[in-house]
């Protein structure tokens, strides 16, 4: 069996994590309760979320579920002031939520493109700003924004998703800048094709299984939990002097 790494640093810390109530953001909410952290985590499937909370429970601390519709500025200050509620100042921030719906560049609406950009670019910004407010006071913190390989293999049909999660690097390049003095690091955490259940049932079929096999350097397949353990390292003291860094983590395609 194999057996992780444990930070204690992270005990007893508050944890935000956007889009946890599925796929890698659920493994995220249950490797932070293994470390003993405080974990609030924003979703719109309460059915879903109830299975993460179940999980994570059995590992830690059972984390706080905050339903949130994350193209809402507002119900994402929301959330924050629950949190803070509940848990207390926030330490740790995982900018998570996302969706790679697929589209092609001709049937890109106006309102389409908004929408997207509210959910996959907009939200970790205002996210970010909730929590630097608390981690600015406390002189000390970390935000963790996710990207994904998708553009830098320049995957075709979903180009509004790839702009997004490109200018993630951007926004933590800036805020890494902005907030350092502070003591708050931020750093970018790009996955590659990882198998959750969405992907497997969407998309995963013969001839992604031969993409994966004839672009990856590593065999075997990339899972939630490979990169919630690179979550779990950045946000630990750990890596108390890393910021302004991109970490992918994909196996080797890129």
């Amino acid at each position: 069996m194999t057996q992780f790494a444990t930070y204690p640093s992270l005990a007893g810390k508050v944890v935000f994590i956007t889009g946890g109530s599925s796929g890698i953001g659920a493994d995220i909410v249950t490797a932070f309760a293994r470390q003993g952290a405080l974990v609030a985590f924003t979703g719109r499937n309460a059915a879903s979320a109830e299975s993460v909370i179940t999980a994570a429970s059995s590992k830690g601390p059972t984390p706080l579920f905050l339903p949130c519709d994350m193209t809402d500025v507002n119900a994402i200050r929301a959330a924050f002031d629950t949190a803070r509620q509940q848990l207390g100042s926030i330490d740790i921030l995982i900018n998570n939520a996302a969706n790679d719906d697929r589209h092609q560049l001709e049937d890109v609406t106006l309102e389409y493109f908004d929408n997207m950009v509210a959910i996959n670019l907009r939200a970790g910004f205002f996210a970010a700003q909730c929590a630097a407010s608390d981690m600015a006071k406390s002189g000390n913190g970390v935000i963790v924004n996710l990207s994904s390989v998708s553009w830098k293999i320049k995957g075709a049909g979903y180009p509004v998703y790839e702009t997004c999660k490109s200018a993630a690097i951007g926004l933590t390049r800036a805020l890494a800048k902005d907030l350092g003095k502070q003591g708050i690091r931020v750093n970018t955490l790009t996955p590659g094709w990882v198998m959750t259940e969405k992907q497997l049932r969407l998309w995963v079929d013969a001839a992604g299984e031969k993409m994966l096999d004839d672009n990856q350097c590593l065999n075997g397949r990339l899972v939630g939990e490979d990169i919630a353990n690179m979550a779990l390292f950045l946000a630990a003291e750990d890596s108390r002097m890393i910021t302004a860094q991109e970490f992918v983590v994909d196996a080797g395609w890129t």
